[in-house]
């Protein structure tokens, strides 16, 4: 099966250009405002928040990993989810990414990676051994979909800048409670409170945009799951059966991985009703409606009732 077939989504190349775009002219106007406060050098507010970016993004698959407590497998170790994951791989006209293994009871698998040829593709061990194997086959399409799509590297770089405008944030909130009280000496107020509000508004901007990306790659990488295995029944089996056992896993073990929701095939917070504007994954009913609607254009018609 060619790439062209079911990989670049139109849709989600548009959101991921918009996302970054609108993020560029964020940051200009972040960066001119935070360095008329602080007195600081562009050239040196360029350097360090590059600086940064470089490191971000060329070990991001290396902190994703660390975070979920994932370890890198080698064939002999795990020679059947090898054997899967290089035969969706040679489907999906991709390289072979590596294959890690999470020791978590819950089941969910990710993709990280800078691009192709740097990717990782985790699954929990709870996932091993909870779902069946063409599920399992429909999940790693799901996340090698992602890998197709580089949206993995553009939900990283998005995170990035939302993460450092919290921290400015942060520091303009514990520098109003030391702070003499240092007023900007156009506007007359507190130098704190502009630094607090204005990275307060930009992360709240880059955070909408990342959950813009989010839900709907999580749409693009589902439809491409299904291309790939010509079975979408199967992924949507899987989805169901994880968002189902995750409300059986003890809160101790989800907290664990929580932190890698936005990544994850299925959120750890599932079973946790509210607003699907603030959801980093679309609802799963919506989800499932849209794999029955492929299944049906695939001549391969469901009867599910959501």
């Amino acid at each position: 099966m060619k790439r062209s077939a079911y990989g670049r989504d139109l849709g989600l190349s548009t959101r991921m250009l918009l996302t970054m775009f609108t993020l560029g002219l964020l940051y200009v106007v972040f960066f001119v405002v935070m360095v008329s406060l602080l007195n600081v050098g562009i050239f040196a507010v360029v350097l360090i928040i590059g600086v940064l970016a470089f490191v971000q993004y060329f070990t991001s698959d290396k902190i994703a990993l660390l975070a979920s407590g994932a370890k890198i497998v080698q064939p002999d170790q795990a020679p059947e989810l090898h054997a899967m994951i290089e035969r969706l791989a040679a489907m999906a006209d991709l390289p072979k990414p590596r294959v890690a293994v999470i020791p978590s009871p819950v089941p969910n698998a990710f993709a990280t990676g800078r691009n192709q040829k740097h990717s990782v593709v985790a699954v929990t061990q709870g996932l091993w051994d909870r779902l069946e194997p063409q599920e399992i086959e429909g999940v790693l399409a799901h996340e090698l979909t992602h890998v197709v799509n580089r949206d993995v590297a553009v939900m990283t770089i998005a995170s990035f800048f939302s993460m450092v405008a919290a921290m400015l944030a942060r520091f303009g909130l514990w520098g109003g409670m030391f702070s003499g009280g240092d007023r900007d000496r156009n506007s007359g107020a507190p130098v704190w409170l502009i630094m607090f509000a204005v990275s307060l508004l930009t992360y709240v901007i880059s955070y909408v945009l990342i959950l813009m990306i989010s839900r709907y790659r999580e749409y693009a990488a589902d439809r491409g799951s299904a291309l790939i295995t010509g079975a979408p029944e199967h992924l949507m089996s899987a989805l169901q059966k994880i968002a189902s056992r995750i409300t059986q896993i003890p809160q101790q073990d989800l907290r664990e991985v929580a932190g890698m929701n936005a990544f994850f095939i299925v959120p750890t917070s599932v079973k946790k009703a509210g607003a699907e504007l603030f959801m980093t994954h679309p609802p799963l009913e919506k989800r499932l409606a849209r794999l029955a609607e492929i299944s049906r254009e695939m001549g391969r018609p469901i009867d599910t009732t959501f």
